[in-house]
This record gives structure tokens, sequence and C-alpha cells, in this order.
């Protein structure tokens, strides 16, 4: 990739009969280097593998039997993935014959009596590792699905996709756990520069809006590739641009990364290449399996027109139904006509706009690097219900054992990124109840740890009686953020000199443990009891809709996030927190340390007013500094030095206004 390519070959002449110059100019091609999502030379590609579950278990299964033709077995021979009774996923070989994937298998097998159709691997009640079991289509009640051999794959072909990668050009987002997208603009770029020399030189007049010259290119191999027909078919004979070249840099680079998955996992992916991630998830999709499709920013709108606007990204749902009620056509061709400003009208400025740029093809969204994850669940809805605490102990091992699992993942081990709460839900009757509790940061999480505070918390459930029959347990953790080491208490800083730099010395290891730090004057302050003695715990509980629940498989996989599994549950049941401090998220081992640490943020207030600081205890309600000011200053100045009068009390102080 280096050398220059064979595939190019010297254009007409500069004096010939044409364009002489590109319509790009050196500041766009610039931007590449920095992946900016204003360039118009941006190469985006989207990595998709080819009905992943159900390729898992043909390499797995084949690579028990050490065969050593995995390619040819796995995609000649029809297999799906079973959950107890059900298809959640089948290759390509098993559509041919018919097969969705929500078919159940008695059905499936009447359609192809040789489909292998694998059970997807279980965690058994009472054993501490997931496994494939057999029996587990008639074990619903003992077995809970784990996806962690999917993951684990994920993982493999995650990395290799990054070796094969520069080491400072690795721009890639995990969309799912089957999917990347990969901003290639960087390397791209430097690519352009090695093979067209003419490039890195300044531009002329040092002007960086000056127009680049045109690639010395008449024709561009795309070899295999699935190549979108132009918007015009007679602009195919002109010579191309500099935005035809770059993708076509891009496409070499996607089809060596797809051949080396094959080669050394033996996965297949199909992938698309365009200057977005919009059109380069619409293009993996475009032709599958295992093949690659490129859009042209010349090919665009040929591309989208005959396209539904429902199968693009956040139009599937209601939006989308709410644009095809409005406008009564679900055809992007014909949503072309309608006037941005009647979109504005009908769906509200900031919908309409988008949805306008939308369907032209345009979308300026950021490769993120890593999604971080807010929350990880698991869960398991029991059918026949549980009764008795020992049988909730075991589901509760499993539920520690695989979110642990997950945590590895996100660098638990490395101190890279850990949770700070851990949540219980517990149904019975239709009725929820939570606990919720901090999670120690100041020693390494192990997953003994997370056991034993599940446990905790049930038992605490427990006490309130009426628990039995549990028909769902759900266990997950969030509040996630990046390890930190050797940082300070908060009473660090209101100490000062030598003061300061002992504390940091004999600061605790936990960042909670907040006394030690605190000035002797303040300590006294604190030996009362604080205002939070008047606001009591309490616990609503509330009724399910009757809604009934299992325990799904996210073929997605967000890793189990709450926000979007339990969103439902959230809205008809109120969270009971134990020892936590709602200002800062600590938690506390008692109820007298919470009120202590409680104690400790109101003297802190105290202490920021009296030094004239608008500290405020809630970073999430800010109050404008005008209506301080109203509500601090009184509406008549007192007379006097004594404040009206009055007599200060012990630990008291006057509070200068203005």
């Amino acid at each position: 990739m280096s050398s220059p390519s064979p595939d190019f070959q010297a254009s007409s002449p500069a004096d010939g009969v044409g364009r002489r110059k590109s319509q790009f100019t050196y500041r766009q091609l610039g931007l590449m280097a920095s992946y900016s999502t204003s360039s118009p030379l941006r190469v985006i590609a989207h990595v998709d593998l080819d009905a992943f579950y159900a390729q898992c278990v043909g390499v797995a299964y084949f690579q028990a039997l050490d065969n050593r033709d995995l390619n040819i077995l796995t995609n000649a021979c029809s297999n799906g993935v079973q959950r107890w009774q059900g298809l959640i996923a089948i290759n390509y070989s098993a559509r041919d014959f018919g097969i969705g994937r929500h078919c159940n298998v008695t059905e499936a097998k009447k359609l192809c009596p040789n489909l292998i159709a694998q059970h997807v691997a279980t965690w058994k009640e009472g054993d501490e590792k997931w496994a494939y079991h057999d029996d587990a289509p008639s074990h619903i009640g003992t077995h809970k699905v784990s996806l962690d051999p999917y993951r684990l794959q994920s993982r493999k072909i995650l990395a290799l996709i990054k070796q094969s990668l520069p080491t400072n050009m690795q721009k890639v987002e995990k969309a799912s756990i089957d999917e990347v997208f990969i901003d290639l603009s960087a390397q791209v770029h430097s690519i352009l520069l090695h093979r067209f020399p003419e490039l890195t030189g300044p531009p002329p007049y040092d002007d960086p809006t000056e127009k680049l010259p045109l690639p010395p290119t008449t024709a561009l191999d795309w070899k295999a590739d699935a190549l979108v027909d132009l918007d015009d078919a007679e602009t195919e004979v002109d010579d191309p641009d500099w935005d035809d070249v770059a993708i076509l840099i891009g496409s070499e680079i996607i089809r060596n990364i797809r051949a080396e998955i094959r080669q050394t996992l033996h996965y297949t992916c199909s992938a698309g290449v365009a200057s977005n991630k919009m059109l380069s998830k619409l293009g993996s999709g475009h032709k599958k399996p295992n093949q690659q499709t490129v859009i042209r920013n010349r090919a665009v709108q040929r591309f989208l027109s005959d396209m539904k606007f429902t199968k693009i990204r956040n139009l599937g749902g209601k939006l989308g139904d709410q644009v095809k009620s409005t406008f009564n056509t679900e055809s992007i061709k014909e949503l072309l006509d309608v006037p941005v400003e009647q979109l504005k009208l009908k769906l509200g400025d900031d919908t309409g706009i988008w949805l306008y740029d939308t369907i032209r093809g345009i979308d300026s969204s950021e490769v993120t690097s890593r999604t971080q994850i807010k929350s990880m669940l698991s869960a398991k809805s029991f059918q026949p219900s549980i009764n008795n605490l020992e049988q909730a102990v075991k589901w509760l091992r499993i539920f520690t054992a695989d979110i642990f699992s997950r945590l590895i993942e996100e660098g638990v081990l490395e101190h890279k990124r850990r949770p700070k709460t851990i949540h219980l839900h517990h149904r019975s009757a239709g009725q929820t109840r939570s606990r919720s509790s901090g999670i120690p940061q100041g020693k390494s999480l192990e997953e003994p740890i997370l056991f034993d505070l599940a446990k905790h918390m049930m038992t605490q459930i427990i006490s309130e009686g009426r628990v039995w029959p549990c028909t769902n347990l759900s266990l997950s953790v969030g509040g996630f953020e990046d390890g930190i080491t050797g940082n300070m208490g908060i009473g660090t800083f209101l100490l000062r000199g030598d003061e300061a730099r002992v504390s940091k010395v004999t600061s605790s290891n936990s960042p909670f443990d907040l006394s030690s730090h605190e000035p002797q004057e303040k300590k006294r302050r604190l030996e009362s009891p604080g205002i939070q003695r008047f606001f009591p715990k309490k616990e609503t509980l509330t009724r399910e809709n009757g809604e009934g629940r299992t325990d799904a498989i996210d073929l997605d996989d967000t890793h189990g996030d709450v926000e979007r599994r339990m969103s439902d549950s959230r809205s008809r049941r109120v969270s009971t927190t134990d020892y936590m401090c709602s200002r800062c998220n600590a938690g506390l081992e008692s109820a007298e340390a919470l009120q202590s640490h409680n104690d400790w943020h109101m003297a802190k207030d105290l202490q920021d007013e009296e030094r004239g600081k608008s500290t405020f205890a809630s970073s999430k309600h800010i109050v404008p500094r005008s209506q301080r000011h109203a509500t601090l200053t009184p509406s008549k100045k007192p007379s006097g030095s004594g404040g009206g009068g009055k007599k200060l009390e012990q630990g008291q102080s006057k509070l200068k206004f203005g």
C-alpha cells in the first residue's frame, strides 16, 4: 500500500480538453489528517459480520470436529442459533430454505432436515461458568442465556481490525457486537501524499484555498467491489477527482482487512465505504454476504433515490411512522421534493433540517474511538418462580460472574474503568423492590466484592417480608468512571501549606473517606445532627402494568445497558438507596457514616459562604448569579452592624452582602 499503485494510469495532457483543476482545495486535503468531519474528502467504512451468531456457532462446531476447511463448511452448511425452542440467528445457507430468524426449531427442520441448531451457551443454576448444555432447551427454569462466547469472538475481530491499521491511526468505533465503523481519513491522506508527491508541496501563493491539481488518472480499478452507479452515467467518462481516488484507497484498505479476518478467524463480513457513517452503514447492507459496496460522492443520490427512508437509522421507528403519515410516502425520491421549510413546519426546526440533510446523504457525525457504556445488567425471569434465599443466592452468583466478565473487558483489572454503584431489583406478586449500594473504590474490584454486596441487598429486601415467590431478579452496575490514581480527598483542598502536604501523604485509600482531611475547627461543628435527620428513608412500591417479561437475548449487544432495557420498569417504581450521598454519589457503610458525611457537606457550604464564594451543594441545579443575589439580599438593609440588633449564636457568623 506504500508504493504507487499499478491501477492508476496517466491522464490526458494538462493542456487538453476538460477541467484543469480539482474541485477540492489544499485546505480540504489537509483536514483529512485531523479526521475533520467538515472535509469532503473524508473516508468512512462500516464493517458488518455476516450472520455473526450463526457464524460463531459454525466455526465452533467445525473446530470441535477438528476440520481444517472451516471456510467452506461454515458457509456451505445450514446452521442457526437456538434459544429455548426458537431460532434467533441463521446463516445465509439456511435462509435459502425459507427459514426465518423467528422460526421455531421444529418448523425449521421440516424446511431443512440437515439444519444444525446449536443452543446458545447458558449459565446453569449453581454453576460458576457458562457452558454449552445439550439439555438447555428443556430447562428454561434453571438456565440463563450467556452472550460471553460471542463477546469473546467480537473482541478477537476488533483486535485484528486494529492490528491491521497503523498504530497512530486507529479511529475505530464498535457500533455493536458484530459491526464497527472505521474512519480511514488520516491513513488515506498519508497514502495520498506518498503516491502523489505533487500534493506534498505548499499551495500556490501559500493560499490554502487554492484548488488542487487534478489527479493523474483516467481509470480506477475497483476490483471486486460492488460499485454504485453514478447519478449521471455520462460523468463516468470524466477524469475522476481526488474524492474518487481517496475512496478507492479506502476500499483497498477494507478489502485487505476483510481478507485478514477471513484467513485468520474464518469469519466473513460485508462492508460499505463512503464519505460518512450513514452512507457506509447503508452500503454494508446493500450486498450481502461477503461483499463490499463503494458509494462515491457522485453516486449518493442514485444510491438513495430508490430506497425507503425507513431503512435509515433513526427513521425506522416512531419518527419514520410520523414522516410517512405526514407526507404520505416512505420513498426518499418523493420526499426530496418537499421544501425544507415544509419539513420544519411539520416536524420542528431541528428534526426538519436533520431529515432534509439525511435524505440527501449528508451526515457529519464523528467516528468515536470508544463508546463508553453507562451500565451493565444481568437478569432472569423465573419460570417457575423461586421461593427461598438459597435459590436467589445461586442466581446472584451467576449475575455477578456474568457482570464481572464484562467488567474485565472494560479494563477493571487494569484500573482503567470501573462502576461506582450496584443495584438489585426484585419482583414478586406484581411489586418491585429495589436496593442500591456504593461499590468500595479504595481497592481493586473483585468478583467476591460484587457478590457480597448483592447478597447484602437481597437480605435487606427479604427483611421486609412478602417477597416470595420471586418472579424476576436483576443485578446491574452503573456510574462508570475512568480509573484515577494518586487522587486526594476534597478535604485536602480546604487545607493550606504544610497541612495540605501532610494530608496528601496520609490520605485514605477511599475517595469517600473525608473525615481525616477536615480541619479541627470544622470537626467541632459536625458534632450536632444535621438537617438530614428530618428526612427519613422512604420506599415506594408500585404494581406492574401486567406485561410479561422474558429473559431476552440482545442481538445488538449494548453490554446490558440498563438505561434502555429497564426504562419501562423505572417508570413504575421508585428505588430505595441505602447509605449513598445524593450530592456526590459516595457510598457509605452505615447510616451514621452517611449522617456524618452529609453534615460535612453542610459545613463546607457554610465555610464557602463565609469566604464570599458562591458555592452550592448540587452541580445538577445551578442558580443564576442574579437570583442568588436576590435571595441573599434583604429587601431592607438592616440598621447597625449587628444585623438588626440580634446577637449571633455560637458557631454563627454574619454574611456579607454586596
